[in-house]
């Protein structure tokens, strides 16, 4: 069956890096999202993002191949380094990126301002859960697409579609999920010092260290221990929300163990509610880990848009998802609720 371009979601992949970049586009990705070398994206870690060579250079790769490039902008300019983002603004028009994603009012008034041009996206930094947010950010500075948090069902999402119909509707479709609203969390600035909303990283390289033991390996976060690994523990990047803690006398995953979100399973659902773009969460992985999840994913938006009524995910699909999930578990999250 052919497919019906008003139904098929767009595929949005992560892009940490110009290999990353090409291995998704290679792969079958609509849309990649990418970052700046500093503190103006919300994966502000060494080795990652974009110099300017690199990102002009991606976005030359993806046009080439008619697809779009998203530039991330996603954290809160302060007063001392606002001219930063500014530029980052100025910059993205410049090269031509085809959106950029924001969760800053101020600075989604200036590119509206600036270039009006110059697609804007309120990133999911920007914590917004309800139709009336959306919809006045919409009349006030023109966002075209809004990408949802990871905390509402898809009842909820169904109903902010309904009641947004000038706006576009992203939602995560696979990746590392959040205990918190996505812009809220403030939990790992006390261990760091640093908040992920200002500094674009919530467990910052400066801050973890590994202690090896001759029997453990600790991992500390500004100095705090968030847990106590044995040689054969996979361990994952270390933050405080999936740390393990003792809580009476029992050491545990006290706020959320390493899992990974993954809706493959409900694809049919989330097209049929009018999701617009399924995102891929994963800038810091690798390409290797892009190219394997843009594959499947492609493979299955292109298989639900086909034929919706009979779509159901391969077992070699979930099968693949969940060698690169955390901690090799995959749950719905909040999109399925049973007590709902």
């Amino acid at each position: 069956m052919r497919m019906n371009p008003a139904t098929r979601m767009r595929l949005v992949c992560p892009a940490g890096s110009l290999p990353a970049l090409r291995a998704a586009i290679d792969n079958g990705a609509d849309d990649v999202y990418t970052g700046i070398k500093d503190e103006t994206n919300a994966r502000n870690f060494a080795g990652l993002n974009f110099d300017l060579p690199a990102l002009r250079e991606g976005i030359r790769y993806a046009h080439a191949r008619g697809r779009r490039v998203l530039l991330a902008l996603n954290t809160y300019p302060q007063p001392s380094t606002w001219q930063k983002w500014r530029r980052a603004v100025d910059l993205a028009a410049e090269l031509g990126a085809d959106a950029i994603i924001v969760a800053d009012v101020g600075l989604m008034d200036y590119a509206a301002r600036t270039h009006p041009g110059l697609r804007i996206h309120l990133s999911v930094q920007g914590s917004a859960t309800n139709y009336v947010a959306i919809n006045f950010l919409r009349e006030r500075f023109g966002i075209a697409r809004a990408v949802l948090p990871r905390v509402l069902s898809v009842q909820q999402i169904a109903h902010t579609i309904e009641n947004t119909p000038q706006v576009e509707i992203e939602a995560f479709g696979f990746g590392s999920l959040s205990i918190m609203v996505e812009g809220r969390c403030a939990m790992s600035s006390y261990a760091t010092g640093e908040s992920p909303n200002t500094h674009g990283g919530c467990s910052p390289a400066k801050a973890i260290r590994w202690d090896r033991k001759k029997d453990w390996v600790d991992s500390r976060l500004g100095g705090v221990l968030i847990d106590r690994l044995s040689p054969t523990d996979r361990p994952g990047y270390p933050t405080l929300c999936r740390g393990r803690f003792k809580v009476h006398d029992d050491v545990y995953y006290t706020f959320e163990e390493p899992t990974s979100l993954n809706t493959l399973a409900i694809v049919d659902k989330l097209q049929e509610i009018g999701v617009k773009a399924i995102k891929i969460e994963g800038r810091q992985r690798s390409p290797a880990y892009v190219a394997l999840v843009t594959r499947v994913w492609r493979a299955a938006l292109d298989a639900c848009a086909a034929d919706p009524a009979s779509y159901k995910p391969r077992d070699d699909w979930m099968a693949q998802l969940a060698q690169v999930a955390e901690g090799h578990q995959c749950t719905l999250g909040a999109y399925h609720r049973e007590w709902k």
